[in-house]
């Protein structure tokens, strides 16, 4: 069974960065669009930052001119740096990947198990 893993999560301080990362935990033939989402206490999931596979990007205005979202189509790993931390950048952020697992399977939604972001002082 595939997952993506994610890593990169922690605490840190208003003003300082994080780097996040997720991956499929197993070999898969291709990934198409993935990105980031992040879900705060009493909100809805909300959209982070999405990268297709030829690298096109979409952001989140909260998020345009800290957030840099890429790929390494060679490890099929996702990053999210995350510069200038906000108390309201705290959120659990999840990874989302379009994945076909096998040659011929079609495209396949999945999502990471997430990860902690607190940003306090």
């Amino acid at each position: 069974q595939v997952q993506l893993v994610e890593s990169g999560g922690g605490l840190v301080q208003p003003g300082e960065s994080l780097r996040l990362s997720c991956a499929p935990s197993g070999s898969i033939s291709s990934v198409g669009l993935m990105g980031w989402y992040r879900r705060s206490p009493g909100k809805q999931r909300e959209l982070v930052a999405t990268i297709t596979s030829d690298g096109s990007t979409i952001y989140a205005e909260s998020v345009k001119g800290r957030f840099t979202i890429s790929r390494d189509n060679a490890k099929n790993t996702v990053y999210l740096q995350m510069n200038s931390l906000k108390p309201e950048d705290a959120a659990v952020y999840y990874c989302n990947a379009n994945l076909r697992v096998r040659v011929g399977d079609v495209l396949r939604s999945y999502w990471g198990q997430g990860t902690q972001v607190t940003v306090s002082s």
